[in-house]
């Protein structure tokens, strides 16, 4: 699920022209895609899919994303959990830009001005962590959409991580979508891991500082950390699809959480490292 990290005021170091032109491109793409958005899913609404993938797709490019995926992504005839590390606000983008779904949120995203408005015209479930219940709600809807054919994204750690460390997956929110599926299939659905990994700059492998750089984790505030993506060289972004899980009469909730945060382990480890198998806490 995408942080609570509150955005700052404009005021701080300045920052360059390259950035701020930057800035000035994605207000532009969001003022009119925001409205077309909108439209579509009012007199469209089977059509509203394109235009989040367009958007997210222009926005890598503005900000210089060079993303190369590898794996098979999910069956679209599949009903598909999609379960992600989680790194920053990019990779809502990242991985909008490759096809149509859905992400799961925190709450305090929906107040957000201007981000708050595209990620409901693209139907985000926002989660209430405040309300216990409030995660049977989520799971009714997700279960709900993963019938109709629709993939939906979980950040499966709850938090962002460093760029390096996978954290624990969560297993809660896997449970309670299976709860909601009901008896058909005995409740069974895919779970597919999903790594996303910042690799580094200008083609250039980067080391953990400089993964930690391009991290949104922690205390860092979001001006900061923009003005850091936007001013620097194109990022460099592998996307790596993990064998699908299926969980239900293979695998319980737990068991098919700790599978994909293997699986997205090893990933990372492969790729920050050359190595093959997974420490028990660290990727590097």
């Amino acid at each position: 699920m995408m942080s609570r990290k509150d955005p700052d005021s404009l005021q701080g170091p300045r920052w360059s022209a390259g950035a701020t032109f930057k800035v000035g491109l994605i207000a532009a793409v969001s003022l009119v895609g925001i409205p077309a958005q909108a439209l579509v899913s009012r007199i469209a609404p089977r059509r509203s899919h394109v235009l989040p993938q367009i958007f997210h797709r222009m926005i890598c490019a503005v900000i210089g994303v060079r993303c190369v995926v590898e794996g098979s992504p999910p069956d679209p005839s599949a009903r598909t959990l999609i379960v992600a590390n989680h790194v920053s606000w990019l990779d809502v983008p990242v991985i909008g830009s490759t096809g149509p779904l859905s992400f799961i949120a925190k709450s305090e995203i929906s107040e957000w001005p201007g981000i708050g408005a595209m990620a409901r015209l693209q139907r985000t479930l926002f989660i209430d962590r405040a309300r216990k219940t409030h995660t049977a709600v989520i799971a009714s809807e997700m279960a709900q959409r993963l019938s109709s054919g629709e993939s939906v994204v979980l950040f499966a750690e709850g938090t962002t991580g460093d760029g390096t460390r996978i954290l624990p997956f969560k297993s809660s929110l896997l449970g309670a979508v299976k709860e909601a599926l009901g008896p058909e299939d005995d409740g069974e659905i895919t779970v597919q891991p999903l790594a996303l990994l910042y690799v580094g700059r200008h083609g250039i492998p980067g080391g953990r500082a400089e993964r930690a750089r391009l991290a949104w984790y922690g205390d860092t505030e979001l001006l900061p950390h923009l003005k850091e993506i936007l001013s620097g060289g194109p990022i460099d972004v592998r996307l790596v699809w993990g064998e699908p899980i299926r969980m239900g009469r293979e695998h319980s909730r737990k068991e098919a959480a700790r599978l994909a945060e293997l699986s997205v382990k090893q990933a990372a480890l492969k790729h920050f490292t050359g190595r093959e198998r997974t420490g028990p806490d660290r990727a590097d």
